[in-house]
């Protein structure tokens, strides 16, 4: 049985190709497996929520103390999508690099926009430090997105 899995984790020239979860930094599948636990975790919130109680929900520059406001929606459910995707990437699904990559760009536009802030007649600029992890984290999904679509799962 291990002989035959050793054939199949080989390319068309013979070489050995590498599992999909090795392509991943440490760095990924350390957020990989934080947010898999929120996203495991956000479905509470709205039971918490429909039991009147309050609490803080924040990421990307979205925050509320209110988990029915259309604000707190919109925070467990990217919850929600990013443990969807740090799944997919850590069981090494198909959908995963796609979903991660999604979930990337959503990331991405939602703290350009939450980086704008426009207050009356006045303009101001609030720089988001999850864009420090966000640009690196699609950059490397897009680089290792051939690899993976080639990649043997575990």
């Amino acid at each position: 049985m291990a002989e035959q899995q050793e054939i199949l984790d080989l390319d068309i020239n013979g070489e050995q190709l590498e599992r999909r979860r090795k392509l991943l930094p440490w760095w990924i599948k350390t957020f990989a497996w934080i947010f898999m636990i929120m996203g495991a975790i956000a479905p509470l919130g709205l039971i918490l929520g429909f039991m009147n109680l309050s609490f803080k929900l924040s990421l990307l520059g979205l925050e509320t103390h209110n988990p029915l406001s259309i604000t707190g929606i919109i925070l467990i459910a990217i919850f929600s999508l990013k443990g969807m995707a740090s799944f997919g990437l850590w069981t090494e699904k198909d959908w995963g690099i796609k979903l991660a990559q999604t979930d990337a760009i959503i990331g991405i536009l939602i703290c350009c926009y939450t980086m704008l802030n426009f207050t009356g007649n006045t303009f101001g600029l609030n720089f988001r430090l999850e864009l420090i992890l966000l640009i690196p984290y699609l950059y490397k999904l897009q680089n290792i997105k051939k690899d993976w679509e080639k990649a043997p799962r575990g």
